[in-house]
């Protein structure tokens, strides 16, 4: 056998780098962008999905988790998706007007009355339809995550719609939210979650709207004097992924994602109903701020005063979504 020449031995050398490094790059790395705090229940969902994924697919992804808003904002995340620069994120399901109208359905108030009718219509089939209404301009959704419902905040006591007239509100980019405090003269201002605290502490905005979680883990309950314990809208997210990269992605991968998307889910939305007992008294033993019960006559009136927005935007969501997630109460 002819010994083996230096320039042959260099090419090998060579090849098998180039072999390292294709193999290096094949594995998939994916980058998951959110703007809350680690500890809320989509924190944690999210650090779920992360351990899952990489145990049932090993070293063929790593999952990068980005919380905070360290990457991007809900307003931004959707086309960083679509560039490719992020490959999921979860925003709250109150972002997603521009894209659809449809999913305008989450954020009409007093629709649900609870978590369980929330569960029942995601579940369901209206709602599993919800998750392909944006594919036609490339998104995909691949699971709801609940943080919860969700409560009013201001620095005067808030007991009866008209307590709200003349109040700043902070607000996401929803219309149909938007529309929610315009029907009680309040003024909807439009702002950046990560700039909330902020703008509650320096009086640009009188208060805001939130879920418990969101309260304890941004201390807006340090800037407000009042809670009202209203229940009167769901924050929920929908996680969303691009469609084009999530079809083209290796069957494998795309079943262990699926695995771990469904197991990060049910154990994120567990967890948000825990949480939410939890971080809801924390903010009472707090004593920083003052929750506000509402008695049954002053519940009613809210939800008089709100209940016009549905029918200013069915036709935007179409009746027969109102009425899917309606029958769930």
């Amino acid at each position: 056998m002819r010994p083996i020449t230096k320039h042959i031995l260099a090419a090998g050398v060579a090849a098998a780098a180039l072999m390292g490094t294709h193999a290096a790059s094949a594995q998939e790395v994916i980058k998951f962008a959110h703007v809350v705090a680690p500890n809320t229940p989509k924190g944690q969902g999210a650090e779920y999905f992360k351990k899952r994924a990489e145990e049932i697919l090993g070293d063929k992804v790593v999952v990068e988790i980005y919380p905070n808003s360290q990457l991007f904002d809900d307003d931004k995340v959707l086309a960083a998706i679509l560039r490719g620069d992020v490959q999921f994120g979860a925003p709250s399901l109150a972002k997603f007007g521009k894209w659809t109208k449809k999913l305008q359905v989450y954020d009409l108030p007093f629709l649900f009355k609870d978590m369980d009718a929330v569960g029942c219509f995601q579940n369901g089939e209206k709602g599993q339809e919800l998750l392909n209404a944006m594919a036609p301009k490339g998104l995909t959704g691949v699971g709801y995550w609940h943080n919860g419902l969700k409560q009013l905040s201001a620095n005067k006591p808030l007991r009866a719609p008209e307590d709200a007239a003349g109040q700043k509100f902070r607000i996401q980019s929803s219309d149909v939210i938007a529309a929610q405090f315009e029907a009680i003269d309040a003024v909807p201002q439009k702002m950046a979650f990560s700039e909330t605290y902020s703008a509650l502490q320096t009086g640009v905005v009188d208060g805001q709207e939130n879920t418990w979680s969101n309260i304890y883990s941004k201390k807006f309950f340090e800037v407000q004097d009042y809670i009202t314990e209203s229940n009167h809208g769901v924050l929920d997210y929908m996680v969303v992924t691009s469609t084009k990269w999530w079809d083209g992605l290796d069957p494998e991968i795309r079943a262990g994602l699926t695995q771990a998307m469904n197991e990060a889910t049910e154990y994120g939305n567990n967890l948000s109903a825990e949480l939410t007992t939890e971080q809801r008294q924390a903010v009472i033993d707090s004593g920083e701020t003052e929750v506000l019960q509402l008695a049954d006559g002053d519940f009613t009136k809210w939800q008089s005063a709100m209940k016009p927005v549905w029918d200013e935007f069915s036709g935007d969501i179409g009746q027969d979504v109102i009425d899917a997630a309606a029958a769930c109460n």
